[in-house]
């Protein structure tokens, strides 16, 4: 790896929650050994009951965590963005993938060994105790998600959802389709509670995609959907 590629994996190391309490020496080991990895969108970086051998830090690009449904629909638990850990719990316990990871747009990892990986926590336990809490904020999301996915109607779950993907006020590009699928409904649904939204004036639709005009109205309609 040139000098220049690895100065900049180890940068992105330092980005990563989940490794950031590790040294600087730690964080170099792990950049110097790890191997990198680059999938194309539509690509699984990993399956559902695939060994847990390794860890991977995303370095550029998005990819989605999911499952299958009985039905063999697939369900999205989850969209990764850098400098995400991927992989984490199953070189933990040494156990089987528990989702599917996939490509949304063209992606690049470092794939770090369950060995290397356990070194470097078991040699700084800062870090491991960082992981752990990471991974009981992770828990108490998915147990939000669930509740929500209970207690939200799809106006609900497709404000909630706006309202994450929009962040500090960017513009949404997600196309219909990739909504439909992150709240699991149709995308007929979709469009056409974008389009009443888009009558009321809470959002405008154009070609860069979704822009938020009333954030506190849709706030409001999710709050009203748990209280009922």
């Amino acid at each position: 790896m040139a000098d220049k590629d690895l100065h900049g994996v180890e940068a992105a190391l330092a980005k990563a929650d989940l490794l950031a309490n590790l040294s600087d020496a730690t964080r170099k080991r792990l950049a110097i050994g790890g191997s990198p990895v680059a999938i194309d969108p539509g690509a699984l970086l990993f399956s559902k009951g695939d060994p847990g051998d390794a860890l991977f830090v995303l370095l550029e690009g998005e990819v989605e965590v999911r499952t299958s449904s009985e039905s063999g629909r697939d369900v999205r638990l989850a969209s990764l963005k850098p400098y995400t850990l991927i992989g984490e719990m199953a070189v933990l316990d040494g156990g089987a993938r528990s989702a599917d990871i996939c490509a949304i747009r063209r992606s690049r990892f470092l794939r770090i060994t369950r060995d290397q990986a356990l070194a470097a926590l078991e040699s700084e336990p800062k870090a491991l105790l960082k992981l752990l809490a990471e991974l009981s904020r992770r828990l108490r999301a998915a147990n939000a998600h669930l509740e929500d996915a209970q207690l939200l109607d799809l106006g609900g779950r497709l404000a909630q959802r706006l309202l994450e993907e929009a962040g500090d006020g960017a513009t949404i590009t997600l196309t219909q389709t990739e909504l439909a699928r992150r709240i699991g409904a149709s995308r007929e649904k979709v469009n056409r509670k974008l389009h009443e939204w888009c009558d009321e004036g809470w959002i405008s639709i154009g070609r860069a995609g979704i822009k938020l005009v009333s954030r506190d109205k849709l706030k409001a309609l999710i709050s009203e959907a748990r209280a009922h």
